[in-house]
Protein backbone atom coordinates (compact mmCIF):
# COMPACT_ATOMS: atom_id res chain seq x y z
CA UNK A 1 0.00 0.00 0.00
CA UNK A 2 2.92 1.83 0.74
CA UNK A 3 3.27 4.79 -1.93
CA UNK A 4 0.30 4.22 -4.00
CA UNK A 5 -1.44 7.39 -4.91
CA UNK A 6 -5.05 7.39 -4.07
CA UNK A 7 -7.72 10.47 -5.16
CA UNK A 8 -10.64 10.23 -3.20
CA UNK A 9 -13.75 12.81 -3.87
CA UNK A 10 -16.32 13.52 -1.55
CA UNK A 11 -13.99 13.59 1.08
CA UNK A 12 -15.44 16.20 3.64
CA UNK A 13 -17.89 14.20 4.88
CA UNK A 14 -19.47 10.94 5.66
CA UNK A 15 -18.23 7.72 3.54
CA UNK A 16 -15.35 9.62 1.78
CA UNK A 17 -13.81 11.05 4.60
CA UNK A 18 -14.05 8.34 6.19
CA UNK A 19 -12.32 6.34 2.96
CA UNK A 20 -9.52 8.98 3.04
CA UNK A 21 -8.49 8.70 6.46
CA UNK A 22 -8.03 4.99 5.99
CA UNK A 23 -5.46 5.43 2.84
CA UNK A 24 -3.83 7.40 5.01
CA UNK A 25 -3.78 5.27 7.49
CA UNK A 26 -2.93 2.84 5.34
CA UNK A 27 0.29 4.61 4.30
CA UNK A 28 -1.11 5.50 0.61
CA UNK A 29 -0.34 8.97 -0.75
CA UNK A 30 -3.91 10.69 -0.38
CA UNK A 31 -5.47 13.12 -3.03
CA UNK A 32 -8.62 14.19 -1.08
CA UNK A 33 -11.17 16.14 -3.29
CA UNK A 34 -14.60 18.01 -2.13
CA UNK A 35 -16.72 21.21 -2.68
CA UNK A 36 -16.10 22.38 0.95
CA UNK A 37 -12.30 22.56 1.74
CA UNK A 38 -12.42 23.60 4.79
CA UNK A 39 -14.06 20.77 5.86
CA UNK A 40 -10.89 18.24 5.21
CA UNK A 41 -8.71 20.28 7.37
CA UNK A 42 -8.13 16.90 9.44
CA UNK A 43 -7.32 14.78 6.61
CA UNK A 44 -4.72 17.56 5.75
CA UNK A 45 -3.28 17.18 9.46
CA UNK A 46 -3.31 13.37 8.57
CA UNK A 47 -1.03 14.60 5.73
CA UNK A 48 -3.47 14.23 3.07
CA UNK A 49 -3.14 16.92 0.05
CA UNK A 50 -5.94 18.85 -0.34
CA UNK A 51 -7.97 19.34 -3.60
CA UNK A 52 -10.76 21.72 -3.44
CA UNK A 53 -13.16 20.12 -6.43
CA UNK A 54 -16.83 20.40 -7.90
CA UNK A 55 -16.95 16.79 -9.87
CA UNK A 56 -19.51 18.81 -12.29
CA UNK A 57 -16.76 21.24 -12.88
CA UNK A 58 -14.72 20.23 -16.01
CA UNK A 59 -12.07 22.75 -15.82
CA UNK A 60 -11.44 22.51 -12.07
CA UNK A 61 -11.20 18.43 -12.36
CA UNK A 62 -8.31 18.77 -15.22
CA UNK A 63 -6.60 21.45 -12.78
CA UNK A 64 -6.50 18.86 -10.20
CA UNK A 65 -5.71 15.59 -12.40
CA UNK A 66 -2.93 17.75 -13.19
CA UNK A 67 -1.39 18.69 -10.43
CA UNK A 68 -1.67 14.76 -9.48
CA UNK A 69 0.06 13.97 -13.00
CA UNK A 70 2.92 15.91 -12.17
CA UNK A 71 3.88 15.18 -8.96
CA UNK A 72 3.34 11.69 -9.48
CA UNK A 73 2.56 10.66 -13.16
CA UNK A 74 -1.24 9.84 -12.71
CA UNK A 75 -2.99 7.83 -9.59
CA UNK A 76 -2.87 4.43 -8.83
CA UNK A 77 -6.62 4.16 -7.50
CA UNK A 78 -9.53 6.39 -8.12
CA UNK A 79 -12.34 6.28 -5.42
CA UNK A 80 -15.20 7.96 -6.97
CA UNK A 81 -17.11 8.84 -3.28
CA UNK A 82 -18.45 12.51 -4.29
CA UNK A 83 -22.34 11.96 -4.28
CA UNK A 84 -25.83 13.66 -3.77
CA UNK A 85 -29.08 12.06 -2.54
CA UNK A 86 -32.68 13.55 -3.83
CA UNK A 87 -35.44 11.78 -2.65
CA UNK A 88 -39.42 12.09 -3.66
CA UNK A 89 -41.73 11.12 -5.93
CA UNK A 90 -40.56 10.58 -9.32
CA UNK A 91 -43.60 12.82 -10.48
CA UNK A 92 -42.43 15.86 -7.78
CA UNK A 93 -38.82 16.02 -8.54
CA UNK A 94 -37.73 19.21 -11.16
CA UNK A 95 -36.20 17.50 -13.98
CA UNK A 96 -33.84 20.49 -13.72
CA UNK A 97 -32.59 18.99 -9.92
CA UNK A 98 -32.91 14.79 -11.36
CA UNK A 99 -29.98 16.38 -13.68
CA UNK A 100 -28.06 17.57 -10.86
CA UNK A 101 -27.87 14.63 -9.26
CA UNK A 102 -26.94 12.69 -12.18
CA UNK A 103 -23.86 15.29 -13.14
CA UNK A 104 -22.43 14.64 -9.90
CA UNK A 105 -22.91 10.63 -9.41
CA UNK A 106 -22.58 9.75 -12.57
CA UNK A 107 -21.55 12.43 -15.00
CA UNK A 108 -18.82 13.90 -12.05
CA UNK A 109 -17.52 9.83 -11.75
CA UNK A 110 -17.92 9.36 -15.37
CA UNK A 111 -15.57 12.42 -16.05
CA UNK A 112 -12.88 12.13 -13.56
CA UNK A 113 -12.53 8.26 -14.81
CA UNK A 114 -12.07 9.53 -18.14
CA UNK A 115 -9.09 11.83 -17.26
CA UNK A 116 -7.12 9.15 -14.73
CA UNK A 117 -7.74 6.37 -17.53
CA UNK A 118 -4.88 7.27 -19.96
CA UNK A 119 -2.20 7.34 -17.50
CA UNK A 120 -3.12 3.92 -15.86
CA UNK A 121 -3.46 2.62 -19.39
CA UNK A 122 0.25 3.85 -20.40
CA UNK A 123 1.67 2.07 -17.01
CA UNK A 124 -0.46 -1.46 -17.69
CA UNK A 125 -2.18 -0.73 -14.00
CA UNK A 126 -4.86 0.62 -12.13
CA UNK A 127 -8.23 0.51 -10.07
CA UNK A 128 -11.42 2.56 -10.38
CA UNK A 129 -13.41 2.14 -7.59
CA UNK A 130 -16.93 3.54 -7.57
CA UNK A 131 -18.96 4.08 -4.18
CA UNK A 132 -22.94 2.77 -6.03
CA UNK A 133 -25.28 1.88 -3.08
CA UNK A 134 -27.82 -1.33 -2.78
CA UNK A 135 -29.77 1.35 -4.53
CA UNK A 136 -28.34 0.79 -7.59
CA UNK A 137 -29.94 -2.91 -7.12
CA UNK A 138 -33.00 -2.83 -5.90
CA UNK A 139 -36.02 -0.42 -5.74
CA UNK A 140 -38.61 1.25 -3.70
CA UNK A 141 -40.78 4.34 -3.45
CA UNK A 142 -39.72 7.56 -3.44
CA UNK A 143 -36.15 6.92 -4.25
CA UNK A 144 -36.25 6.68 -8.16
CA UNK A 145 -34.25 9.19 -9.21
CA UNK A 146 -31.30 8.19 -6.66
CA UNK A 147 -31.44 5.13 -7.54
CA UNK A 148 -31.70 5.70 -10.75
CA UNK A 149 -28.14 7.43 -10.52
CA UNK A 150 -27.14 4.29 -8.65
CA UNK A 151 -28.12 2.18 -11.29
CA UNK A 152 -26.53 3.80 -14.01
CA UNK A 153 -23.25 3.97 -12.03
CA UNK A 154 -23.52 0.00 -11.61
CA UNK A 155 -24.27 -0.44 -15.50
CA UNK A 156 -21.21 1.84 -16.49
CA UNK A 157 -19.23 -0.18 -14.15
CA UNK A 158 -20.15 -3.40 -15.35
CA UNK A 159 -19.26 -1.69 -19.21
CA UNK A 160 -16.00 -0.09 -18.31
CA UNK A 161 -14.32 -3.29 -16.65
CA UNK A 162 -14.90 -5.27 -19.70
CA UNK A 163 -12.84 -2.09 -21.95
CA UNK A 164 -9.86 -1.54 -19.37
CA UNK A 165 -9.11 -5.19 -18.09
CA UNK A 166 -6.69 -6.02 -21.33
CA UNK A 167 -5.28 -2.97 -19.61
CA UNK A 168 -4.38 -4.53 -16.03
CA UNK A 169 -7.21 -1.76 -14.98
CA UNK A 170 -9.43 -3.03 -12.30
CA UNK A 171 -13.00 -1.73 -11.84
CA UNK A 172 -14.70 -2.48 -8.48
CA UNK A 173 -18.36 -1.32 -6.91
CA UNK A 174 -18.91 -0.88 -3.69
CA UNK A 175 -22.52 -1.22 -2.71
CA UNK A 176 -23.21 0.39 0.61
CA UNK A 177 -26.31 -0.57 2.67
CA UNK A 178 -27.47 1.58 5.80
CA UNK A 179 -25.26 4.64 6.84
CA UNK A 180 -24.84 7.36 8.78
CA UNK A 181 -23.57 10.07 6.88
CA UNK A 182 -24.67 13.74 5.88
CA UNK A 183 -26.56 12.23 3.14
CA UNK A 184 -29.30 10.08 5.52
CA UNK A 185 -29.67 13.45 7.32
CA UNK A 186 -30.89 15.85 4.58
CA UNK A 187 -32.72 12.80 2.53
CA UNK A 188 -35.66 12.84 4.99
CA UNK A 189 -36.37 16.65 5.05
CA UNK A 190 -35.82 17.15 1.34
CA UNK A 191 -38.28 14.28 0.45
CA UNK A 192 -40.75 15.69 2.83
CA UNK A 193 -39.84 19.50 0.46
CA UNK A 194 -40.49 17.60 -2.24
CA UNK A 195 -43.67 15.76 -1.93
CA UNK A 196 -44.86 16.21 1.43
CA UNK A 197 -47.77 18.15 -0.20
CA UNK A 198 -49.99 16.79 -3.24
CA UNK A 199 -50.58 13.42 -4.14
CA UNK A 200 -47.46 11.23 -2.69
CA UNK A 201 -47.84 13.04 0.58
CA UNK A 202 -49.03 10.35 2.68
CA UNK A 203 -46.60 7.75 1.51
CA UNK A 204 -43.74 10.33 1.57
CA UNK A 205 -45.05 10.90 5.05
CA UNK A 206 -44.58 7.13 5.41
CA UNK A 207 -41.59 6.47 3.65
CA UNK A 208 -39.99 9.37 5.72
CA UNK A 209 -41.27 7.89 9.08
CA UNK A 210 -39.68 4.40 7.94
CA UNK A 211 -36.04 6.06 6.73
CA UNK A 212 -36.07 7.92 10.31
CA UNK A 213 -36.78 4.54 11.94
CA UNK A 214 -33.69 3.11 10.66
CA UNK A 215 -31.34 5.65 11.43
CA UNK A 216 -30.80 3.87 14.74
CA UNK A 217 -29.14 1.02 12.81
CA UNK A 218 -27.02 2.93 10.30
CA UNK A 219 -23.15 1.85 10.13
CA UNK A 220 -20.52 3.95 10.68
CA UNK A 221 -18.70 4.82 7.52
CA UNK A 222 -15.65 2.79 8.50
CA UNK A 223 -17.57 -0.10 7.10
CA UNK A 224 -17.29 1.19 3.54
CA UNK A 225 -13.54 2.43 4.29
CA UNK A 226 -12.92 -0.84 5.54
CA UNK A 227 -14.12 -3.03 1.89
CA UNK A 228 -12.36 -0.06 0.35
CA UNK A 229 -9.10 -0.58 1.92
CA UNK A 230 -9.38 -4.34 0.98
CA UNK A 231 -10.06 -4.00 -2.61
CA UNK A 232 -6.60 -1.21 -3.06
CA UNK A 233 -4.83 -4.11 -0.92
CA UNK A 234 -6.06 -7.60 -2.48
CA UNK A 235 -4.06 -8.36 -5.82
CA UNK A 236 -7.29 -9.43 -7.22
CA UNK A 237 -10.42 -7.36 -5.87
CA UNK A 238 -13.97 -8.66 -5.80
CA UNK A 239 -16.18 -6.75 -8.28
CA UNK A 240 -18.26 -5.70 -5.86
CA UNK A 241 -18.44 -5.13 -2.05
CA UNK A 242 -21.87 -5.44 0.10
CA UNK A 243 -21.20 -3.61 3.01
CA UNK A 244 -23.14 -1.98 6.14
CA UNK A 245 -26.54 -2.99 7.91
CA UNK A 246 -29.03 -4.72 5.81
CA UNK A 247 -26.75 -4.76 2.51
CA UNK A 248 -25.84 -8.44 1.78
CA UNK A 249 -29.61 -9.73 2.77
CA UNK A 250 -31.93 -6.65 0.81
CA UNK A 251 -29.25 -7.94 -2.29
CA UNK A 252 -29.97 -11.11 -1.59
CA UNK A 253 -33.83 -10.61 -1.22
CA UNK A 254 -34.56 -9.05 -4.50
CA UNK A 255 -32.15 -11.47 -6.29
CA UNK A 256 -34.51 -14.41 -5.30
CA UNK A 257 -37.67 -13.11 -4.82
CA UNK A 258 -39.61 -12.62 -8.17
CA UNK A 259 -40.08 -9.04 -9.16
CA UNK A 260 -43.96 -8.99 -9.09
CA UNK A 261 -43.62 -10.50 -5.33
CA UNK A 262 -41.20 -7.76 -4.72
CA UNK A 263 -43.38 -5.01 -6.07
CA UNK A 264 -46.75 -6.02 -4.01
CA UNK A 265 -44.23 -6.66 -0.92
CA UNK A 266 -43.21 -2.89 -0.63
CA UNK A 267 -46.23 -1.50 -2.09
CA UNK A 268 -47.69 -3.02 0.97
CA UNK A 269 -44.97 -2.76 3.17
CA UNK A 270 -45.10 1.42 2.43
CA UNK A 271 -48.57 1.52 2.85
Amino acid sequence: MENKVIWVTGASSGIGKAIAKRMVEDGCIVYASARRADKMADLADMGAHILPLDVTDEKQAKACYAVIKKAHGGVDVLVNGAGMALNGAVEDVPIEKAKAEFDVNVFGASRLTQLCLPDMRAKGRGRIISISSIGGKIFSPMTGWYFASKYAIEALAKCLRLEVAPFGIDVVVIRPGLIASELSDITVSEMDRISGEGAYADLSHRVGKLMNGYKPLESDPKVVASAVSRAVKARRPKLSYAVGRFAKISLLAYAVIPERWMTWLMTTFSK
